[in-house]
């Protein structure tokens, strides 16, 4: 269950990544809603499309409060939430493949989810 959790979230990593660098490639997250208007209108006014952003902004909320739970620091509290706001699945899945390298062959599966992280010193 570790290698395909690891596998998993590695390969959710490269994926997004690689949509990422490719879109940035083709046109500037910056300039690609002023390039043209009608299609600025036109997505913000697609219930799905606004919808679909809620969504996912909801989840990286969610995905937040179990790392605020994981996480003792503020300062590594405040980082996450920015990467995870400003990147979205790829700062959660970073994160989930941090966790799993972190746990160690005697621990059991459920300390990924349940075990917090030691106090920085």
């Amino acid at each position: 269950m570790r290698l395909f959790l690891k596998v998993l979230f590695a390969l959710i990593f490269c994926f997004m990544v690689w949509g990422n660098v490719n879109a940035a490639l083709h046109q500037s997250l910056f300039t690609g809603m002023h390039i043209n208007p009608e299609v600025t209108r036109q997505f913000n006014e697609s219930p799905w499309a606004v919808a679909t952003l809620y969504d996912a902004y909801c989840g990286f909320i969610t995905f937040f409060v179990w790392v605020c739970f994981k996480e003792r620091s503020l300062g590594a509290r405040i980082l996450w939430f920015i990467l995870i706001m400003a990147l979205g699945n790829i700062a959660m899945s970073a994160y989930m493949l941090i966790q799993l390298f972190k746990l160690k062959c005697e621990e059991p599966l459920t300390d990924l989810v349940l075990k917090r992280n030691p106090v920085a010193a």
